[in-house]
């Protein structure tokens, strides 16, 4: 792997853990002594991180990871709202049942997951759900415009990662889209995921909201 490649997917990483929390500055000569490298890879994989929308250029101080508020919060969840219900309705008219009977499930015991504090574990499940609606929705344009916000959505969701009753509530209703999907069943996969990007919504701004009020 380049050296460009190695920095993006360390810093990527470090942002969408709010390992590097927003407003961070990124300083070439900082950052490029920390992982190890020389600054014209650094600087590629800043660009990079500009593109994907992850940082931004504040006047005199360089790229700075950027911000998540609010307003931020509630229209990338509108635009959510649209790709994956469509996705959904898609998937099920093509998925391969024998996919969605397996990750049902996994679903059905994720809260064992839960209970064990094996987040990463449930996300990785999560990751897996994602891409099997991806492969089964059969719509490339659909897919690519989902995948471009999905840094994003990694980022919302660290914000409530620890509370459990939340993810606990969010593997049922994953396991609700997936049982649809598997049964071909569109407008119930559709409607489904709906419940479930708005409750995520509803925790997420009440998470930030509470963040804010205690900084």
């Amino acid at each position: 792997m380049r050296a460009s490649e190695r920095a993006y997917a360390a810093l990527r990483e470090d942002i969408l853990e709010w390992r590097l929390e927003p407003g961070t500055v990124l300083g070439e000569v900082e950052q490029s002594e920390r992982l190890g490298i020389s600054r014209t890879p650094l600087r590629e994989a800043l660009a990079r991180l500009l593109s994907d929308g992850l940082v931004a250029a504040q006047g005199g101080r360089g790229l700075v990871v950027t911000a998540v508020s609010v307003s931020d919060i509630a229209q990338l969840f509108e635009l959510r709202q649209a790709l994956e219900q469509q996705i959904a309705r898609q998937a099920a008219q093509h998925r391969d049942p024998a996919v969605f009977e397996t990750l049902a499930a996994e679903f059905r015991v994720a809260p064992d997951l839960l209970e064990r504090s094996d987040h990463a574990g449930y996300y990785e499940l999560v990751a897996r759900f994602d891409a099997a609606m991806d492969a089964a929705s059969a719509n490339t344009y659909l897919v690519t415009a989902l995948r471009s916000l999905r840094p994003h959505l990694v980022r919302l969701r660290r914000i409530s990662r620890d509370n459990n009753s939340r993810l606990r509530a969010a593997a049922r209703e994953h396991l609700l889209i997936v049982e649809a999907v598997a049964a071909g069943d569109s407008e119930l996969a559709a409607s489904a995921t709906h419940v479930h990007l708005h409750q995520s919504l509803t925790s997420i701004l009440a998470t930030a909201q509470m963040l804010s009020t205690h900084r």
